[in-house]
């Protein structure tokens, strides 16, 4: 099997990637964290978004940091193995978006 290397994006390339993305921030200037709040109906809603995400988190081996309370689901996606954010973090980010 083989190993993908991740390599961190940039402050610019995370602040042009971030562009398409509705509801998406970065955490802080130097571009290592993205987040997002979704709010849905009610917590079987939310559940149900979470598994379909846990889904597409194994597929592409990168897991999200999140949390859930009722409807809400929190979310920050970084690349801890290469210290910020890479293009896995948006793939995830995109897949999350197309769920609601």
């Amino acid at each position: 099997m083989e190993v993908k290397v991740a390599t961190r994006l940039t402050p610019g390339e995370v602040a042009v990637k971030l562009q398409p993305l509705q509801g998406w921030n970065a955490l802080d200037e130097s571009g290592g964290v993205i987040s997002k709040t979704f709010k849905f109906a009610d917590f079987s809603e939310a559940f149900g978004f979470m598994s379909r995400v846990a889904l597409m988190a194994e597929k592409l081996d990168h897991h999200p940091e999140w949390s859930n309370v009722y409807r809400t689901v929190n979310v920050k996606l970084t690349t801890h193995d290469a210290g910020g954010l890479t293009d896995l973090d948006f793939e995830l980010a995109a897949a999350m978006d197309s769920y609601v």
